[in-house]
């Protein structure tokens, strides 16, 4: 039975599948069949990508992952003790079917007492990045995994389960492609990394004007666009203040002091969420819905202080306030150990999304207890934070 008893639906904007072995490989052309492979190191099953193996996820089978909620006190209240990584995390778990395919999650979240949930991948984060070189592949790779995720989860299941497919940005017509098939597959959400876009003519921003036929089909279909915290680049940045010449994220690895600091920034949100105001994407299309998801909230007071610095000095720069421009396009997904009623002071109730980034050790492993750290909230701003606003951003594009 579920720990709380809530008169309310709830709409959970931070769920995960874990990925099968399969979910790279099935639908991938044969000529692109060597670009993800499973190996054996050491014993163990590995992933590599364009034969380089990742650490990026130590156990990319999930077979045997960490219990949901594992770290939760630890984000809580800190490691006052001094605990090793292992030590907090604690015994790992076989892997429940309702983290690996819909029908049994279905079953879980009656469970845990969540009606509806946005489904993210886990995995598939670390592929863009490591692919960053290769317009072509990035697109091959992402499309066999929209068609992998399509045919085991379905983009939306029972009308409770919104998978989100990848939508990589480095070639436009195959992105908008991209976006075509899944829209057309009944996705509603969709998911594009929050960093600067690799392609034939380098890095660059999603925001700047080549990008908008892309934007403007967003906007027709009426997707969410999700921006789920991922693999982004900003560990070559970290790599050069510490000397080191090559190196991947390794998120479940820990750091130096330097790279604990610089990681609490959520650079990569904080600069993706800039550029699309400062480079006037969300002028040019107000009607955009952006989510940030397990991004926290700590750099939102952060960038609107900066935004509303920068209009006050250089309004010639701006076609509109940017802080009016945040809140009316973004939509934020504050963390379970900061401060939601903060947030919700800060940018108003219907600007904030409940997420429980179940079952990850990172996240709760009773997603409805979010609500205690609601108090003080009038009842219709909690069902707001709780799952109405994600309701209303999900459903708007039903019809479309």
């Amino acid at each position: 039975m579920p720990s709380h008893t809530l008169d309310f639906p709830v709409f959970d904007a931070d769920n995960h599948m874990y990925e099968t072995v399969e979910a790279f490989t099935k639908f991938l052309p044969e000529r692109y069949a060597k670009l993800v492979e499973y190996v054996q190191v050491n014993g163990r099953t590995k992933i590599a990508v364009r034969g380089h193996i990742s650490e990026y996820i130590p156990n990319p089978t999930f077979e045997v992952v960490a219990a949901p909620g594992a770290q939760e006190q630890y984000f809580k209240v800190g490691n006052p003790e001094g605990k090793s990584r292992r030590e907090i995390m604690g015994k790992p778990i076989r892997a429940l079917p309702g983290f690996l395919a819909p029908e049994p999650r279905v079953q879980l979240m009656d469970e845990l007492g969540v009606d509806r949930a946005i489904m993210w991948p886990t995995l598939a984060s670390l592929l863009e990045e490591r692919l960053r070189d290769d317009p072509e592949a990035t697109h091959v790779v992402v499309h066999a995994l929209n068609q992998w995720m399509h045919e085991h989860w379905t983009f939306n299941f029972e009308g409770r389960i919104y998978p989100t497919p990848v939508i990589t940005l480095p070639i436009m017509e195959k992105a908008i492609e991209e976006l075509e098939w899944v829209v057309e597959r009944g996705a509603r959400v969709i998911l594009i990394r929050p960093a600067p876009v690799p392609g034939f003519r380098g890095p660059r921003s999603m925001a700047l004007p080549e990008f908008d036929p892309f934007w403007q089909r967003v906007v027709e279909t009426g997707v969410l666009v999700g921006m789920h915290a991922s693999d982004n680049g900003y560990a070559r940045y970290t790599n050069e203040w510490e000397g080191v010449r090559e190196g991947e994220l390794l998120p479940f690895v820990q750091g130096s002091a330097f790279a604990t600091i610089i990681g609490g920034q959520h650079r990569g949100i904080f600069d993706t969420i800039a550029s699309l105001i400062g480079h006037g994407l969300c002028t040019r299309f107000p009607q955009l819905k952006i989510a940030p998801v397990e991004n926290g909230s700590a750099w939102v007071r952060p960038l609107l202080e900066h935004m509303e610095s920068a209009y006050r000095g250089h309004p010639h720069l701006f076609d509109e306030d940017p802080v009016e421009v945040f809140n009316r396009n973004i939509y934020v997904h504050p963390f379970h150990e900061e401060d939601p009623v903060g947030l919700v002071k800060l940018l108003g109730a219907d600007r904030v999304l409940f997420g429980s980034d179940y079952p990850h050790p990172e996240g709760l492993a009773d997603p409805i207890a979010f609500v205690d750290e609601l108090k003080g909230l009038s009842d219709e701003d909690i069902r707001k934070v709780m799952g109405g606003n994600l309701a209303s951003l999900v459903d708007s594009n039903a019809a479309a």
